[in-house]
């Protein structure tokens, strides 16, 4: 069988390299997209030490310019991981900062429209899969994440809208959204580099989500028969059953 090759962003820290660490060791070429290039030097080097076949392209999902010339690099392009995002802030809608929002909407919502518009006919020729991480942010809203949901909220929609524009061709389009996932920098991005606050969120909570077990989803979704599409899979860790109702211990 030829080499597959998987496009992640995001691929510098958290969810993004653990699903590039899985799909490389599922014998993926792996494409690691992010803004920080000594991040994803150092996981291409790790992952070509392991035996595994990864390169790494320097990569703002919201340049749209700069995404139509890497898409230009590839010629083809078998999975698609549209995992590049985050949180700026946790403020009521009525102090929210609107640049914040822009930003989470550029990054979550434009930034994965870019890079699927710019791969699409690659990803359709090689009968492929595209991935849209949204979240459970996606799914229901809650208070101080009005820019974060609604940025997720739009990346939800897409991939519905897409699925739907696509139907007849050859080309999955599946979403995961997350419910708590502890991550080195999902938290800490959001609360500004409060490490107290960042801390908070997981304060008590029993076994969140890593991002280990994300990207195991969606190497299991990838993995599935070609007919079979996984349209939306919602995972959160046992203590959470939803946004908004966490079970802490004492």
């Amino acid at each position: 069988m030829s080499t597959r090759t998987a496009v992640i962003t995001g691929a510098s820290s958290g969810i993004g390299a653990a699903t590039a660490r899985r799909l490389a060791a599922a014998g993926y070429r792996v494409v690691l997209t992010a803004r920080r290039e000594d991040r994803i030097q150092a996981l291409a080097e790790e992952l070509t030490a392991a035996g595994h076949d990864a390169v790494r392209h320097v990569l703002d999902v919201t340049d749209r310019a700069a995404v139509d010339a890497f898409a230009a690099t590839l010629d083809t392009v078998d999975v698609l991981v549209n995992n590049a995002g985050g949180a700026i802030g946790a403020e009521a809608v009525a102090t929210a900062d609107p640049a914040d929002w822009r930003t989470m909407y550029e990054v979550n919502v434009l930034g994965t429209l870019n890079v699927t518009q710019a791969l699409l006919p690659r990803l359709v020729r090689a009968e492929g899969t595209i991935i849209v991480l949204s979240s459970t942010a996606g799914l229901a809203t809650y208070e101080g994440g009005g820019g974060y949901v609604a940025a997720k909220h739009g990346a939800h929609v897409l991939a519905e809208t897409l699925r739907l524009e696509l139907c007849g061709k050859p080309v999955r389009v599946i979403e995961i959204a997350p419910g708590m996932v502890r991550t080195d920098e999902f938290a800490l991005t959001r609360f500004r580099g409060d490490k107290d606050k960042a801390a908070a969120v997981y304060a008590g909570v029993p076994d969140p989500l890593t991002a280990d077990d994300v990207a195991d989803t969606i190497d299991w979704a990838v993995s599935r028969p070609p007919h079979v599409n996984i349209d939306l899979l919602v995972v959160r860790p046992r203590a959470q059953a939803s946004n908004y109702k966490v079970h802490r211990k004492s």
